[in-house]
């Protein structure tokens, strides 16, 4: 019993000193660990040296060759049905050839009619001759004039009803009005084009892609998938173009470019293609950065240089523009490294 009230009395006595001491049955934390050292990773830039060169702006088309000869066909009165067209789009026609007919009545029967008159009046003048009757010769003779005069108006005016070819050339152009329809005066039913006469014609969906084109501007065109190539001039820009009130052409004119070529080539064709190249701005020995280096925000120009370790910025003043580079007047010198945009 005493034994038992010993071990107990140890036990408490213990475990007063182990709190006294501090002591624990659980094993002693170790304090925090600092975090290790990083140290930070290097940018990477994509840079340029600045440096001089050569730069050029250009325009490259592809035109169609056009004849720079047409003649548009049409009546000069109203009121008339179309009778027939006698030619298709791309027919080659010869002079004389008629293009296009009218309705006439019974214009060629009074016009065999009027044959007929002329020549009764014709007979009774040579009867009249014969007799020798001065006055009744006269006025036979009058009567004959008089048929022949109404014969020639008859005929003019068959022949006003016929459009014919003055000259060798291909359609172009035919009207889509239907046979039975009423013809307007002046409006062009069919144009013929001169195939040995001719200049090349580029039409762009954007005008705004003409800009800088001017009249007299040296233009080198590339003939088909030859390698041949001649040199042509720029007859015709949209700011060139001759006022008109058509108001179809007028629109065509502001985004059209027409450029001659040597009379002869070989391999120039009607219709065919021809690659233009137009040299419209060059600037030799500048500053030259890729256009990639170039920073615009809100009207401002600028560029990114690495100076050390840093990137800096620099306002600058851009001359002319490619593509694919630009031309720097001011802020920039030779050397310098620009940061690119990625």
């Amino acid at each position: 019993m005493k034994v038992n009230k010993f071990a107990s009395a140890l036990a408490l006595l213990m475990g007063v000193v182990c709190i006294l001491a501090g002591c624990s049955l659980l094993p002693r934390e170790e304090g925090a660990l600092k975090p290790p050292l990083v140290k930070p990773v290097k940018e990477n830039f994509e840079l340029y040296e600045v440096k001089r060169g050569n730069l050029t702006k250009k325009a490259s088309l592809v035109g169609t060759f056009r004849s720079s000869q047409t003649t548009n066909y049409y009546f000069k009165e109203s009121d008339h049905r179309l009778k027939a067209m006698h030619i298709k789009l791309g027919d080659t026609v010869k002079p004389g050839d008629v293009l296009v007919e009218l309705e006439v009545g019974d214009l060629e029967t009074r016009i065999a009619l009027q044959k007929l008159n002329l020549e009764k009046a014709q007979i009774a003048s040579l009867q009249t001759q014969q007799t020798n009757q001065t006055y009744e010769a006269r006025l036979k003779k009058i009567d004959v004039e008089a048929a022949q005069l109404q014969l020639s108006s008859l005929q003019d005016q068959l022949g006003k009803t016929r459009l014919k070819a003055d000259r060798a050339g291909i359609v172009t152009y035919v009207t889509d009005i239907q046979e039975g329809s009423v013809v307007e005066a002046f409006g062009t039913l069919v144009t013929l084009s001169d195939p040995n006469k001719l200049q090349l014609s580029y039409e762009s969906s954007d005008s705004g892609a003409l800009t800088g084109i001017e009249v007299g501007m040296n233009v080198d065109v590339k003939l088909g998938n030859s390698e041949k190539i001649v040199q042509g001039k720029v007859l015709q820009t949209p700011s060139s173009a001759p006022v008109t009130t058509n108001k179809a052409l007028a629109e065509r004119n502001a985004k059209t470019i027409i450029a001659s070529v040597p009379e002869g080539i070989e391999g120039v064709q009607f219709g065919s293609s021809g690659d233009m190249t137009i040299i419209i701005e060059k600037h030799d020995n500048v500053l030259v950065i890729p256009r990639t280096g170039l920073r615009s925000y809100l009207g401002r120009d600028y560029v990114q240089v690495l100076e050390g370790e840093s990137r800096k910025e620099i306002d600058v003043e851009k001359g002319l523009v490619t593509p694919t580079e630009v031309e720097i007047r001011t802020g920039l010198k030779e050397g310098q490294n620009v940061i690119l945009n990625n």
